[in-house]
């Protein structure tokens, strides 16, 4: 008999995935594939979307035709800050936009002398000046310098919406990716923006559905519910907000390190996003307060210095384990050391200063910095004394100097760390799925771990 199963694309910027899930969420099938990017009209390297169309639906009908599975149900997982903007037969009338691409400075510009001042732009859209990467600064940049593409231009998807377009050929918008530091959405009203209409942009926009809808469909012969598709961000935070029942705070570690606050119903205060906090969007629209730190690349660069300075191996650090003594010492007449590379901070010296010997007492010093900047990073976005659940996963969850510090930073959070490997897409299942999650789910599928605060002053 055949297994029933769920299906997820999951398409990152390097990656592209496929996995199938049983009804315990339990991966059984799977396939990697990538793509060597194209360039657009400028030169610029971008993704290679004929080929990424031409494997989505060669495999997916390879795996229709399979004597083992049964494909019951569909969905999309992608990253977000890039649209597919199509005209009237469904055809890309663009390249996808690379968000690492800049726009002329002037259409920036522009654009906050008209709808500014940037600061209150930046707050009630918790979207950040950031070329592409704010991709409602994508239409304005196509309509303002590529008016003959604007006026051809039947809908603007984003890319989970336009995965689910080329199985469905029904066009949508939801909650997640429009909420996704696009600049589009108005978190006080709750609305588009009042930019978004003055130039007519809306219209370009398809209608707004639950990320959660489905499309009942016959695909080839089949019956198959397909989903709309999910920003890979907040699908990642899906799992969390459907089994855990009270507040929590996420930190999701990695090149940047993202701090996710899904319980703050309260608009960004002109101080948080002076610091830099943005807004993400849960499935249902309500907001999600976030706070980003450039943790993994800072601490990549750091420890190759280090590395280098004391004559270790580029790993010997991943063999370094929390050190009381080496703890006590530091902090018994503390001294801030390090001067950040990827960002500035108002302790940071001068100039980086050692005052240790050997690897170990640097990369602790090392580590005591940057785990108070990421306490810093989680306060911003929650109160602490108010919220007591602190979940962190990604690559820092195997550093025991990072979770240790952590949990001695936070007392008062009950910290707990999750494998989450298969994050984006597990949640992109879950997102239509009609199953309840209940408490033990992370634990049988994250491989949650709970840790104690150890040190004791």
């Amino acid at each position: 008999m055949k297994q029933k199963v769920t299906a997820v694309f999951d398409i990152g910027k390097t990656n592209k995935k496929f996995f199938l899930f049983d009804k315990n969420y339990k991966e059984v099938y799977r396939e990697y594939a990538s793509f060597d990017e194209i360039k657009d009209e400028d030169g610029y390297p971008t993704e290679n979307l004929k080929a990424l169309q031409t494997w989505l639906k060669e495999l997916f009908n390879k795996i229709i035709k399979s004597e083992e599975f049964t494909i019951k149900a569909i969905n999309f997982s992608t990253y977000g800050a890039s649209f597919v903007h199509i005209d009237e037969n469904g055809n890309p009338l663009t390249p996808l936009y690379n968000y690492t691409k800049e726009i002329d400075k002037d259409i920036v510009d522009g654009f906050y002398k008209k709808y500014g001042p940037e600061l209150e732009i930046t707050r009630t859209t918790g979207s950040p000046k950031s070329g592409l990467l704010n991709s409602g600064m994508q239409l304005y940049w196509i309509k303002h310098t590529k008016p003959e593409i604007f006026k051809k231009i039947k809908y603007s998807l984003h890319l989970p919406q336009y995965l689910s377009f080329i199985f469905t050929g029904i066009p949508f918008s939801e909650y997640t990716s429009i909420g996704c530091h696009t600049s589009l959405w108005n978190y006080e009203t709750k609305d588009y923006h009042n930019w978004v209409y003055q130039e007519e942009i809306h219209k370009v926009l398809p209608p707004i559905v639950s990320t959660e809808t489905s499309i009942n469909m016959n695909y080839n012969g089949k019956r198959i519910k397909i989903g709309v598709g999910i920003h890979d961000s907040s699908s990642a935070l899906l799992p969390y907000v459907r089994s855990i029942k009270k507040p929590f705070v996420l930190v999701s570690t990695g090149t940047w390190s993202i701090a996710l606050n899904p319980f703050s119903d309260v608009p960004l205060t002109k101080e948080e996003t002076i610091n830099g906090c943005i807004n993400y969007m849960r499935i249902n629209g309500k907001p999600v307060k976030s706070s980003r730190l450039f943790l993994g690349n800072e601490y990549k660069l750091q420890v190759k210095e280090l590395s280098e300075k004391f004559n270790v191996d580029k790993d010997y650090h991943k063999a370094v384990d929390f050190d009381y003594d080496a703890y006590f010492e530091i902090i018994k007449e503390f001294h801030y050391c390090f001067r950040w590379k990827s960002f500035s901070d108002k302790n940071m010296p001068e100039k980086t200063k050692y005052y240790y010997n050997n690897f170990e007492h640097a990369y602790h010093q090392l580590m005591i910095e940057l785990v108070q900047l990421q306490v810093q990073s989680i306060k911003r976005i929650a109160d602490t004394t108010e919220i007591d659940r602190l979940y962190v996963d990604g690559g820092f969850t195997d550093n025991d100097l990072y979770i240790k510090l952590l949990s001695h930073y936070l007392r008062g959070m009950k910290l707990r760390t999750t494998k989450a490997s298969l994050g984006s897409a597990l949640g992109a299942a879950i997102a239509i799925s009609d199953t309840k999650l209940n408490s033990k789910f992370l634990k049988k599928n994250y491989a949650l771990k709970k840790h104690v605060p150890v040190i004791v002053k």
